[in-house]
């Protein structure tokens, strides 16, 4: 079976418009793919392609500026702003010491504050937005707004999926944290050549519930890894999402449901134009939540429990060089 067949295109309009018929055999359909992969493609979303299209655009000029005036919005993992070549390797994460990753990130997120310091100023950052890209704020304040809707759909639909009560999940989502990525892939004309282990990100698994991925393919793009098949090219279908199992929603099932090894492929010198920009919204739940395993026989795994905050927290720190 190939890589394309276990990672299924799964039409969510049933979902949002069928039956109770159409929407169990939805959920059904989830639950086959997150046990297999980890991964699928959602088509029916109702997230307007001119929406994605536009984001892309202004990200792209954002990240088109000089070094120099980006330089003022300059973080590391976990802020708000421009993430710089050089700060972040997503292969620490499984314990392997890889060179930074090739990209660079604008990040924005959840940023209305809880109250309590002590999470705010790590989990709720307020969010910077340029100036030399002013219609950047807009489109990203709405497209934001979207990722949230769907990403409690997403929950819904996996409880659903796992015959549990609607709000499973989402009971924990009422002041989510979320990240939204804008990566910009640069071409092999402005990295140079990749070192020895150098990728556009390195392996790694997400650390939240679900992953919402717009992505553009290229000679230089995703794979997700088979037990089988080893590295292999993740499917792609225009105006679709990729969707995965974060380690956080495979912890809370017991690890029913993959969270699966992905990375995104060095440039390429057969490509050497190559540019590619990717959408990625992750998300999370309320910092303060504890997630437990499901027992048997739904779950296959017992963990102990964790607060959200401690455990997402570690990964991060995991993925931040220097």
């Amino acid at each position: 079976m190939s890589m394309s067949s276990r990672v299924p295109v799964i039409d969510l309009t049933p979902w949002f418009h069928g039956t109770a018929d159409d929407r169990a055999k939805v959920a059904r359909e989830v639950d086959g793919a997150l046990r297999e992969t980890g991964f699928l493609l959602i088509t029916g979303h109702g997230v307007p392609d001119g929406l994605r299209d536009a984001v892309r655009d202004e990200a792209k000029r954002f990240f088109a500026l000089p070094a120099e005036v980006k330089r003022p919005y300059a973080v590391t993992v976990g802020g708000r702003g421009w993430l710089p070549p050089g700060v972040e390797a997503n292969g620490y994460a499984e314990g392997t010491e890889t060179p930074p990753d090739l990209k660079e990130t604008f990040a924005v997120g959840a940023d209305e504050p809880t109250g309590v310091p002590e999470t705010d100023e790590v989990w709720f950052l307020p969010n910077v937005y340029p100036s030399e890209t002013p219609e950047l704020k807009a489109l990203l304040e709405d497209y934001l707004g979207r990722m949230r809707a769907l990403a409690d759909e997403l929950l819904r639909l996996c409880a659903a999926a796992l015959e549990l009560p609607p709000d499973f999940f989402t009971s924990r989502t009422g002041h989510p944290s979320y990240t939204l990525n804008l990566n910009w892939y640069p071409p092999i004309s402005v990295t140079g050549v990749p070192e020895p282990g150098q990728f556009r990100i390195g392996p790694h698994t997400d650390f939240g519930t679900v992953t919402i991925l717009d992505r553009e393919p290229g000679t230089g793009g995703l794979q997700v890894w088979g037990e089988e098949d080893g590295w292999v090219d993740a499917p792609f279908v225009p105006g679709s999402f990729t969707v995965n199992t974060g380690d956080l929603l495979a912890r809370w099932t017991g690890e029913r449901w993959k969270s699966n090894r992905h990375r995104v492929l060095p440039p390429d010198a057969s490509a050497p134009d190559e540019e590619l920009v990717s959408l990625i919204y992750f998300y999370e739940t309320d910092p303060c939540a504890v997630v437990e395993s499901l027992p048997a026989p739904l779950g296959r795994v017992s963990h102990p429990p964790v607060v959200a905050a401690d455990y997402l927290g570690e990964k991060l720190a995991a993925i931040t060089v220097g």
